[in-house]
């Protein structure tokens, strides 16, 4: 075999092991770690990401373009009308998004599991009864009500967590009751139930189990829910009151000079879509992992 048919050998087997390592990276939502990771880092570490007060401005640096549009290195992404470095505000915004999200996550997503496995293992009235609440509740208009309780109370952030933790517990409840009512007719549950096994031991022991891969999928999914209300709330005055940084006020303060300076509410808008984008990507890639029904027909179709 000459030099050059087995240097052409080499190359293929390289190729293909490049093409192998792609192809299973495919399978990662590997865009999604990295936005979210790098937003989850900026608010854990944002007074060292940056050096500049994301409350207290210089109005002689008002305005600065960020550098990629002649702007100065000192403010990678540009000033606001108040000379407030925009780097900074969107690193200390990101605090609030990932408090917001990891509370009201916690609370709601608790909260609408809990229902939703009393509601589907009790059926009947209990279940109805519970339903008829879920319906009430997804016909409520959430902005209107938020505005009122802002006017009526004053913008605060355990009102916005209140708000967003009611807007999600449904979400969870429904999930969670139509996995509950498929779990309870199961043999292994039918048999602790003859066991003797309580209410309360079946459900916690056989049924929650089963609906955790459910629950974490609605979390995952309802991060861009939560994070796009919260900043749509604070947009609209009723979420975290200033000068604490939100990319929703930001949003809302940049506004008035789109035509002067298009940036300030230009960048916390493209974050907030990443984020957003990312954490439904993430979903999604979730769902199809731990949900053993899709993973099923993913095999049978590449047979």
């Amino acid at each position: 075999m000459s030099i050059t048919t087995q240097a052409a050998i080499d190359a293929r087997r390289v190729r293909r092991g490049i093409q192998r390592r792609l192809i299973s990276m495919r399978r990662w939502p590997i865009s999604s770690f990295v936005v979210i990771g790098a937003i989850i880092l900026a608010a854990v570490f944002a007074p060292w990401v940056t050096s500049h007060d994301p409350i207290a401005g210089n109005l002689a640096d008002r305005q600065i373009p960020p550098l990629l549009f002649g702007g100065s290195s000192a403010h990678v992404l540009g000033t606001d009308n108040l000379g407030r470095d925009i780097l900074s505000r969107i690193a200390y915004g990101a605090r609030i998004s990932v408090l917001v999200a990891t509370i009201t996550l916690g609370v709601g997503g608790a909260l609408g599991s809990l229902i939703g496995l009393i509601s589907g293992y009790a059926g009947g009235w209990v279940d109805e009864l519970i339903m008829r609440m879920v319906d009430i509740k997804f016909s409520l208009p959430l902005i209107l009500i938020a505005l009122a309780l802002a006017v009526i109370l004053g913008p605060s952030l355990p009102l916005l967590l209140g708000l967003l933790a009611f807007l999600i517990w449904g979400s969870f409840a429904r999930q969670a009751r139509a996995q509950t009512m498929l779990l309870k007719e199961m043999d292994y549950v039918k048999l602790a139930k003859v066991a003797g096994a309580s209410p309360v031991r079946v459900v916690g022991r056989h049924i929650l189990p089963g609906v955790m891969n459910t629950i974490l999928v609605v979390a995952t999914m309802q991060v861009g829910s939560v994070i796009l209300a919260e900043a749509s709330l604070s947009f609209l005055g009723a979420g975290v009151p200033p000068p604490t940084p939100s990319w929703g006020s930001m949003v809302a303060e940049g506004r008035l000079y789109i035509n002067t300076a298009w940036w300030v509410s230009l960048v916390p808008g493209l974050v907030i879509g990443l984020l957003v984008a990312s954490t439904t990507l993430l979903g999604d890639w979730l769902r199809d992992r731990l949900d053993p029904r899709l993973r099923q027909a993913v095999a049978d179709s590449q047979r």
